[in-house]
């Protein structure tokens, strides 16, 4: 018999529409038929409810967040007030990852990617869809964004003037939009930034060889190194911290970048000399003293060189100076 997921009829918005993309990738509701109604007799014939009937309750598949005296959160460091999509998520969200990259549900991948995904995805979209501010009120941020996920699917709903809209076929098109970016977002951790951790675990191992100092890590391909280096230098307790990260660029050059003391921020540990800054190419490599230097940024926070080895002699210098 087909299953039926039940949400609100309506105007839509973005966690009702990834919740219901989200409960189509499990094997339960695959091929569930959608019903949007609030007629409470008609949600109670509904396999499946989100966002709507004032009730939490996974154990009759329930999950509405409206309903005074709801508090449900993620877990573990998060402490975000749950939306549709949150809980749908909490629930069903390492089937659904382990669907998406075709692993096994017990894979210990599937784990962490369960709580990156949160981190990355699905968290703003609760803050959002329940009030919850980004930031104190006594910050103003000084530009707004209008283009993220949630605006997108409240651009979907008929506009104030617009006659004759199907509202529903409105809002299948807000399901497929966050489902695939649901699906370009689990793809991308579970394919290009989870790998990268293997190659940051490697370049920890090896820096000892690179420089005795250990504060030089070389990478033979660029990727997305950061966030996997702080994690790992705290969980390996890591004495000496990493300064320079060297990788080779898309023209087959070398860049040092400085590493910063947080991922999100554009502060080094220890910036390049700033006597290097803002010069290129030869008169930067008779300043450097490091023949085949191509550029130090302004900045100071990542230069180019030519070579590998050039590369490396512009860090270790930049150590010592």
């Amino acid at each position: 018999m087909t299953k039926i997921i039940g949400t609100h009829n309506g105007h839509f918005h973005c966690d009702e529409a990834l919740a219901v993309h989200m409960l189509r990738q499990t094997k339960e509701f695959k091929d569930a038929d959608l019903v949007r109604t609030r007629d409470s007799t008609k949600l109670a014939t509904c396999d499946i409810v989100v966002d709507v009937g004032g009730v939490y309750d996974p154990a009759t598949h329930r999950y509405d967040h409206h309903q005074r005296g709801f508090t449900e959160v993620f877990g573990g460091k998060f402490d975000t007030k749950l939306s549709s999509a949150g809980l749908v998520y909490k629930h069903f969200g390492k089937e659904i990852i382990a669907s998406i990259l075709n692993l096994e549900e017990s894979d210990s991948k599937v784990e962490l990617l369960y709580n990156k995904v949160y981190e990355n995805f699905v968290e703003a979209l609760d803050g959002g869809d329940n009030g919850i501010s980004q930031y104190p009120a006594d910050i103003k941020p000084k530009y707004r964004v209008g283009t993220a996920l949630p605006q997108r699917v409240a651009g979907l709903n008929p506009w104030w003037n617009q006659k004759d809209v199907d509202i529903d076929a409105q809002f299948l098109k807000a399901v497929s939009m966050t489902g695939q970016d649901f699906i370009d977002a689990v793809r991308y951790l579970g394919l290009s930034w989870l790998p990268a951790r293997d190659l940051v675990v490697k370049a920890l191992d090896q820096r000892m060889d690179i420089h005795p100092s250990g504060k030089i890590l070389v990478f033979e391909q660029s990727c997305p190194w950061k966030e996997h280096l702080f994690n790992l230098e705290k969980e390996l307790c890591v004495a000496e911290k990493a300064i320079y990260v060297l990788y080779p660029d898309d023209n087959g050059q070398w860049r040092v970048q400085c590493v910063p003391p947080s991922p999100e921020s554009f502060e080094c540990r220890k910036a390049l000399p700033q006597e290097w800054r803002g010069y290129r190419d030869e008169e930067l490599s008779q300043r450097s003293g490091i023949p085949n230097s191509v550029f130090v940024h302004m900045g100071g926070f990542i230069g180019g060189n030519k070579t590998k080895e050039g590369a490396l002699d512009m860090a270790v210098k930049a150590l010592e100076l």
